[in-house]
């Protein structure tokens, strides 16, 4: 549900601020008061094109917001774009510079028109004078039928993935077969020479220590000796030294106990010193002055460089890069059972992917022949004469196919007597479109099935100039269907007919009025006393007539 609209230097709009609520939400006002002008923000905010136009004369910026009541799938939109949530909320703003550069944002972190576009289809459908075509295309068509029939894409949309994936291993498979071919070659000597020399995982680092020493035996021997000599062997030793010291705080501690911990420290010294003379001792004896040796490493070194230079940063990538080559060459040398076994498996997957495809193609049939015919009624209900179909097509190539099917739907009408039927998107008219949707929705909540799947999450259904070219009884109806679809989800509406503005739920004004020389705009939530003067204004014109509120009072009165 839209919760609350905002508006700052938008056209003529200063700044407006709009709370709605569930059920119907009408606007009315003057004739170009900006009424379709909030319908355009809300649009925009949808992902609609935006225009440096739209900024109010002598603003940097225009700036649009809107918070809805968020739904699982839109949270999960808002995870696969990296943006977190806001509770139950979603908080969308859109801000037009007056260079015609934009900034979006969904829950004040940084997003794309992308994004917004991702999220339209489940918080909002507009239908404004400027967007009907562009909101409901084919594949919005497609969903309205899948709500109507119940109708679940949910297995064909696994079997889809399953033919995908198989079709994708089998494509890599035979269109990367020549090029493996050519490797070959490649490929056999740099296994061969990767595996001919026995790499183990950092050895490089183990032997560029073992050569460092080798390289300065007699250095490292001299210092271990001279080291262990000035720690434990010598006549002017530190352990000698430290036995003397030991025996005078010995004496000490006969007469002072204060000298007992000092005993004990210089017995640990005396053991420490001796376990590090004992392993320079170690150290100096184990080393093995050795040019074979040295000679041994340096080639091995040499070998394990040139293996780097060729074919990686270090040993463990070279050796990565071998067996990733092995595999390379089991596969080429097992081809033929791959492809085998691929194609068997595309076979299979394509076979159950045609199985549910028809299936969800006859149960879409069903539904559109149920749908057009309690459409047609329903838009014959609102001052029009039309003839109504919805069209449901099978594409049985595989370049067509997609997760939701192979079907191409698509709603079809003649407005005039004699004319063909022809898709929507050809109606000149905004208004008619206007009221083929409020037929087509009021005609999916009323009768649509529920069998097979939990319906979606019911948007915010937007109407936009929904009354043009009607009156009497067929504004009472529109009236009427409007109230019915607010019952099941959140509606708003632009309209100039009291007919209609009687069986608001929640009623807006919108007012212009100029102040210090510039045109400002405004909106506001009537209550019922206020409500009844607009109405009244709405059927009497300017001067309100004691007449006309009565009759405004009956109006709404009788709407409830």
């Amino acid at each position: 549900m839209l919760v609350e609209l905002r508006a700052e230097n938008y056209a003529v709009i200063d700044h407006a601020i709009a709370v709605f609520g569930p059920g119907l939400n009408l606007l009315t006002g003057e004739t170009g008061a900006g009424k379709s002008i909030l319908v355009d923000a809300l649009a925009l905010l949808m992902g609609g094109k935006s225009s440096a136009e739209i900024v109010r004369h002598g603003a940097d910026k225009a700036v649009v917001a809107c918070v809805f009541e968020s739904t699982a799938a839109a949270d999960a939109i808002l995870e696969e774009n990296g943006i977190d949530a806001e509770g139950n909320e979603i908080i969308l703003r859109r801000e037009i510079l007056v260079t015609g550069k934009g900034r979006v944002f969904v829950n004040n972190q940084p997003a794309t028109v992308a994004v917004l576009r991702q999220l339209a289809p489940e918080l909002a459908l507009v239908h404004a004078q400027t967007e009907t075509l562009s909101s409901f295309d084919q594949t919005q068509q497609r969903i309205l039928l899948d709500r109507f029939g119940g109708v679940s894409t949910d297995a064909i949309a696994e079997a889809y993935a399953r033919w995908r994936e198989a079709h994708t291993k089998l494509d890599d498979l035979v269109t990367g077969e020549q090029e493996r071919l050519r490797m070959v070659d490649l490929w056999t000597y740099q296994h061969k020479e990767i595996e001919a020399a026995r790499l183990t995982p950092s050895e490089d680092e183990a032997l560029a220590t073992e050569k460092r020493v080798l390289a300065n035996a007699e250095k490292l021997y001299a210092a271990a000796m001279s080291a262990f000599e000035q720690l434990y062997e010598g006549g002017a030793s530190a352990e000698v030294a430290l036995r003397a010291a030991l025996r005078n705080i010995e004496e000490l501690a006969r007469y002072d106990d204060r000298f007992k911990d000092a005993v004990q420290q210089i017995e640990s010294a005396r053991a420490t010193v001796g376990e590090v003379g004992g392993s320079l001792r170690d150290y100096a004896e184990g080393i093995n002055a050795s040019p074979e040796r040295l000679a041994e490493i340096e080639d091995r070194l040499a070998l394990l460089d040139r293996l780097k230079r060729k074919y990686g940063k270090t040993v463990a990538d070279v050796i990565a890069l071998g067996e990733e080559v092995g595999r390379k060459l089991l596969e080429v040398e097992d081809r033929d059972e791959i492809l085998k076994s691929l194609r068997k498996v595309l076979d299979e997957a394509a076979k159950a992917y045609r199985t549910a495809a028809a299936s969800i193609t006859k149960d879409r049939k069903a539904a559109a022949a149920k749908l057009a015919r309690l459409a047609e009624a329903q838009i014959n209900s609102l001052a029009m004469k039309v003839r109504f179909d919805v069209s449901v097509g099978a594409v049985e190539d595989e370049a067509d196919w997609t997760a939701h099917g192979w079907d191409e739907v698509e709603y079809r009408i003649a407005t005039n007597p004699g004319e063909p039927l022809k898709p929507l998107h050809e109606i000149a008219s905004g208004g008619e479109m206007s009221r083929v949707m409020l037929a087509l929705k009021v005609s999916v909540e009323e009768g649509a099935a529920r069998p097979k799947t939990k319906a979606p999450t019911p948007r915010t259904l937007v109407f936009d100039e929904i009354d043009v070219g009607i009156g009497g009884r067929a504004a009472d109806a529109v009236g009427q269907k409007l109230k019915a679809l607010g019952a099941g989800q959140q509606v708003l509406c632009v309209t100039h007919l009291p007919q209609i503005a009687a069986f608001a739920d929640q009623h807006f004004v919108v007012e212009k009025r100029e102040d210090h020389g510039r045109t400002k705009m405004q909106v506001r939530l009537l209550d019922d006393r206020a409500r009844t003067h607009e109405v009244a204004r709405m059927l009497s014109g300017a001067k309100v007539t004691e007449t006309s509120l009565q009759h405004a009072a009956q109006m709404i009165a009788t709407s409830r």
